[in-house]
């Protein structure tokens, strides 16, 4: 007798009745359902949206925005450039003249305009923006939107709960999601190759039955095997491949060929704009986290031409994404924000240009938890420095956080040392906060 067959013990919980498995009474027994894995899009109303919970939908404004060109003009100043600002529809607040359409959301929008984070480096400024704080050697801390993914997820959601879109080059490595001391079980799904999930079509050879007669066979033995265990890689494994067959029946919201031509036309044929449309499907099928990256605003060279082009498309496609969540009910329960890395100098180099600065910038929030068309902080008349409400990487964490519902104070353990979500001396900017 062989040794595998020695180590048998005989008893019938390690058993597996064939025709018990091949009519899926096995998943029946062990108590898990698949079919629950399921989704139908046309099932959703706002209603029931609103019993799922909120979200974040971020727009990544990858390489530094320049608030010059943006949210804090400075017209008619040395640093000003050649863009006038504009009145926006809440009196007294102007901005730059290439956001004619967000000027008349902005009764909506929340805008701070105070920004200090003090890094000046892509990929640093980058990890600490995403993340909410400085990193630590000791400690791999996870990023907001996997924390937002943890909080607001759904046990068993057969939808992602983390979604990234980032495909151009520049600055991509710095900007993926980061499960940090969290794991694999909140990893977020990072699109940078197309839009499509790699490794979730069905082999063309197995049917659907035998699809599912196979993962019911890794079901039960992943259970028995974790009986006596209760081992949470089991655990995260497990819910990984509820995740993907679950991904497997929603590939379908990453198809833009079911939305009507008049509704991609609307977010407009560029790719941030179909970007923007996929983040609305998936925020709408119930994905707590999405981040949609617009690539590269690193306007050293040319900045103010390449700012007319960047800004225009923020411009329309924001703007889009607003008023299409407003429209299906989806924008009270969906925290939109737009930031960057750092800002630009306002001081102009000799190329026409604007480099790296972290001093004094901005960024925007709009819908849950939001007071729209409050403004927090203020900068010098030149905008070279913060002269009024100065916020840090921590205060824009703990404000989404606190938007949301979460309370930004709440620690997890990492063996025996409590860490809180956003870090200690960290404030939500109760201006911006409904």
């Amino acid at each position: 007798m062989s040794k595998a067959r020695k180590a048998f013990c005989g008893s019938p919980e390690h058993t597996i009745d064939r025709r018990l498995f091949l009519q899926g009474g096995v998943a029946t027994a062990l108590g898990v359902t698949l079919g629950g894995l399921g989704w139908s899009r046309d099932t959703l109303c706002a209603a029931e949206l609103k019993k799922r919970g909120k979200h974040v939908l971020l727009l990544w404004l990858a390489g530094g925005a320049s608030q010059l060109e943006t949210w804090d003009p400075k017209p008619g100043r040395p640093t000003g450039g050649p863009f006038r600002s504009i009145q926006t529809a809440v009196p007294g607040v102007h901005i730059s003249e290439l956001l004619p359409k967000m000027a008349k959301l902005m009764n909506r929008v929340a805008i701070v305009r105070s920004l200090d984070t003090r890094i000046g480096e892509h990929g640093q400024a980058a990890e600490m923006m995403q993340r909410g704080r400085r990193p630590e050697a000791e400690v791999a801390y996870p990023d907001i939107g996997t924390i937002v993914a943890k909080e607001l997820g759904e046990r068993d959601s057969a939808v992602p709960e983390y979604v990234s879109i980032y495909q151009a080059t520049e600055g991509q490595r710095s900007a993926r999601p980061f499960a940090g001391f969290l794991g694999g079980r909140y990893a977020g799904m990072s699109l940078e190759k197309s839009l499509k999930p790699e490794n979730i079509d069905r082999p063309a050879h197995l049917s659907d039955q035998e699809h599912a007669e196979r993962e019911h066979l890794r079901q039960f033995l992943s259970e028995q095997f974790n009986r006596s265990r209760q081992a949470d890689a089991v655990q995260g494994y497990n819910s990984a491949y509820a995740r993907v067959r679950g991904l497997m029946r929603a590939d379908t919201l990453f198809d833009l060929e079911r939305e009507p031509p008049a509704v991609r036309d609307r977010y407009g044929r560029t790719e941030f704009g179909q970007h923007a449309l996929i983040g609305r499907r998936l925020i709408e099928a119930g994905v707590p986290m999405v981040k949609i990256a617009r690539a590269w605003w690193d306007s050293h060279h040319d900045n103010f031409e390449s700012h007319r082009e960047l800004v225009s498309e923020l411009d329309h496609v924001m703007s889009t994404l607003l008023l299409d969540l407003e429209e299906r009910g989806l924008l009270e329960s969906t925290l939109v924000i737009t930031l960057s890395e750092f800002g630009r100098t306002p001081t102009i180099n000799r190329d026409l240009g604007r480099d790296h600065f972290a001093s004094a910038w901005s960024c925007t929030f709009t819908g849950c938890g939001i007071r729209g068309g409050a403004v927090h902080g203020r900068t010098d008349p030149d905008g070279r420095s913060v002269v009024e409400g100065k916020v840090e990487a921590g205060d824009i964490a703990a404000t989404i956080y606190t938007a949301l519902g979460i309370n930004p104070h709440k620690t997890y353990r990492l063996g025996s040392r409590p860490i809180p979500l956003a870090p200690e001396n960290a404030e939500p900017i109760a201006t911006v906060l409904a």
